[in-house]
């Protein structure tokens, strides 16, 4: 069943793959009720979304989707809300898009909380080796030196620092206060107002560096934060610390990163990468040091059908003529993704 004649148009321009795994059967039939729906499969290609667009009215986005430019726009005339099934909307919609009143919402908040796990679940495992003793016993490594590792550490009152206190970090904060670790939190629109109701005490950034065991990074990736932690302030990290990235590659030199986990002296748990997929030869794979996934901390089965819930229901919003709860503006499109 698709919407009466006179619900909106709904182009929904997310590949069959993503399509399974963000919309439940309740969702998509929620979808069909609230508007007429025509989906794009090649979502990518720029004339076939064009082609779609003529007499849509909502636009429903995923990562690849072909970037709605002025070109775009062009063919777009009833075009009013474009709800991204992700969080970042920079790479898919331009200025042009707001200039013309078309509304713009985005689902991110729906994965704070599993990235926030995966954060969690890389500072227990560098506070207790995990990584090192996997790598060492994968590589065959006898037992008794398998066996050796720095010190370990539990997390209750364990100091941890956070980097952002963005949705994401938000999350991590309550994890990792809920095990007992002792927070400090970096971000210079932190309030002293939400700092006490997080919980947490806020630091300059080269405090929190030189005073946390496990140090995670959840900043957004902007020009002003490129490269925020360089080879000065990893180098201020005491010796045996960890680094948690889950957020974006953008925010730490990697070759920095690099040159300190060659000496052995940090370990690092990453989920992002400079260059992805990351090559099969890139250095980070051989360190013992190093934990790595590719960049899927968000990809839980129930995260991605919280990304399809959300936008759903902002498009239910929409349409009933209520708030939008995760509307993005101008500077959402200064985010660099």
């Amino acid at each position: 069943m698709t919407g009466s004649a006179e619900a909106p148009r709904a182009v929904v321009a997310v590949p069959a793959r993503l399509r399974e795994q963000f919309f439940t059967p309740a969702a998509w039939r929620r979808l069909e009720l609230l508007t007429d729906v025509r989906v794009v499969e090649r979502h990518c290609d720029p004339e076939a979304l064009a082609a779609a667009l003529g007499d849509a009215a909502v636009l429903v986005t995923a990562w690849g989707t072909a970037r709605l430019d002025t070109a775009l726009l062009e063919r777009a005339p009833r075009l009013r809300l474009v709800a991204h099934t992700g969080g970042a909307v920079s790479p898919y919609v331009t200025g042009a898009a707001l200039d013309r009143g078309v509304r713009v919402t985005q689902a991110g908040a729906a994965m704070a909380r599993p990235v926030a796990e995966v954060a969690l679940t890389f500072t227990l495992a560098l506070l207790h080796r995990v990584h090192r003793f996997d790598h060492a016993l994968h590589a065959g490594l006898p037992w008794e030196e398998a066996s050796a590792a720095p010190e370990r550490h539990g997390i209750a009152g364990c100091p941890v620092g956070v980097v952002g206190a963005s949705r994401t970090g938000r999350a991590y904060i309550a994890l990792a206060r809920a095990l007992g670790a002792e927070v400090r939190v970096y971000d210079p629109y932190l309030t002293a107002g939400d700092a006490r109701t997080l919980g947490v005490r806020a630091t300059d950034l080269d405090d929190l560096l030189t005073t946390s065991r496990v140090v995670a990074v959840h900043a957004p990736a902007l020009p002003g934060t490129r490269h925020l932690l360089a080879a000065r302030e990893l180098a201020l990290m005491p010796d045996g610390a960890g680094l948690v990235n889950t957020a974006r590659s953008w925010l730490v030199d990697e070759s920095a990163l690099l040159a300190e986990l060659r000496t052995g002296r940090l370990d690092a748990a990453l989920d992002v990468f400079d260059a992805e997929p990351l090559p099969p030869d890139h250095p980070f794979r051989a360190l013992p040091n190093a934990l790595l996934t590719p960049h899927q901390a968000a990809a839980t089965v129930e995260g991605r059908q919280a990304l399809g819930d959300s936008t759903v229901a902002e498009i239910a919003r929409w349409v009933g003529g209520e708030p939008l709860l995760h509307a993005v503006g101008r500077e959402a499109l200064e985010r660099v993704e």
